[in-house]
């Protein structure tokens, strides 16, 4: 009996299917109810007590193997069957291909504006340490920026958190360069805010930086307007108000005329006919300075803005959590250049 039972083995060691129909007819043979290892467990109590043992190790042996053939050929037969099914010849429909999320649009083409007039591209990481996007922009220690309800900070480590702006970048590329420096930082930031129609706790920015000799607001203020129409139009208009930022002095908010109701109110604009786009101002000399420039000989401008802001304007969009909901219905309305 037990000879028996070891050619069994060997014989399903050596079994190889051809076909999905042969290897069922296999699997039958063996664990079906009227099948070899049926029969094998029901005469177990007719094989002599000494031999018991073994007879019982064999079977389990080549019960396990054929479970292990059926899986091993099982799923390269299914995987065969799907891929029979596809047709590489037949043709895609051109009116179901995707398209860049809004805000890739609005972030591609800031940067190609910006570009014309010489700025380049530099990103960070978006874990920062407490360096680069606290202290070295001049904001101490009490700057309400720095309370855990504004910021996402590491529990394990407070002087590690989620960046609250790309403002860290500029940081870390003054301290690798030295002017002239025209430098552009797009990228995602983290702050903690309820999520409304004009906020959300993640949204994008890109900040600008300019330092060289004798650089003046002037410079700043026509570099935005030259924005301003490039982006929204020819017409557009922009104002300036006085505002307070720790890292630049004089500082200001930018608005620009609200495209979606032609200045003439609406809830996006807060029914001022203005939607503030960016801030901005002339680089302070302590944050020059703490990043290794000579503020007596240069001087700066910055500016940051939010992309998401931006796309509501270009593109009528009134809710800004649309941008963060991934409907397809809303997305399909974009551009669908790749």
């Amino acid at each position: 009996m037990l000879e028996k039972v070891e050619q069994l083995v060997e014989k399903v060691k050596g079994f190889t299917p051809k076909s999905e129909e042969e290897l069922n007819n296999f699997r039958i043979e063996y664990l079906g109810k009227k099948g070899f290892l049926n029969n094998l467990f029901t005469s177990f109590k007719e094989v002599p007590n000494e031999q018991k043992k073994d007879f019982g190790a064999t079977i389990n042996k080549l019960k396990q193997l054929v479970q292990d053939k059926i899986e091993e050929h099982k799923s390269s037969f299914e995987t065969a069957t799907q891929s029979s099914k596809i047709d590489l010849t037949k043709n895609i429909p051109s009116d179901n291909l995707g398209s860049r999320h809004p805000l890739s649009l609005i972030r591609n083409e800031i940067v190609e504006i910006f570009n014309r007039i010489g700025f380049t591209v530099s990103e960070g990481p978006e874990i920062e340490d407490d360096w680069h996007n606290f202290s070295a922009l001049n904001l101490p220690e009490e700057h309400p920026a720095r309370d855990m309800q504004d910021t996402f900070f590491i529990q394990t480590n407070p002087d590690v958190l989620l960046r609250t702006h790309t403002s860290s970048v500029q940081v870390r590329h003054m301290e690798g360069n030295q002017p002239p420096i025209r430098t552009l930082s797009p990228g995602r930031v983290y702050r903690n805010e309820a999520i409304s129609a004009r906020a959300h706790c993640i949204f994008h920015q890109v900040e600008g930086l300019y330092i060289d000799e004798n650089v003046s607001f002037a410079d700043l203020k026509q570099a935005l307007l030259y924005f301003a129409k490039e982006m929204f139009g020819e017409k557009t208009k922009i104002r300036l108000r006085p505002s307070y930022f720790p890292f630049t002095e004089p500082s200001a908010e930018v608005d620009v005329s609200c495209n979606i109701c032609d200045s003439k109110g609406c809830n996006v604009c807060k029914y001022t006919g203005y939607l503030e786009i960016l801030g901005c101002g002339m680089v302070d000399p302590n944050v020059l300075e703490n990043c290794g420039i000579d503020s007596k000989k240069y001087t700066g401008y910055a500016f940051g803005m939010g992309i998401e802001r931006i796309a509501m304007l270009k593109y009528g969009v009134k809710d800004l959590r649309l941008f963060f909901e991934n409907d397809v219905r809303f997305l399909k309305q974009f551009d669908k250049s790749i």
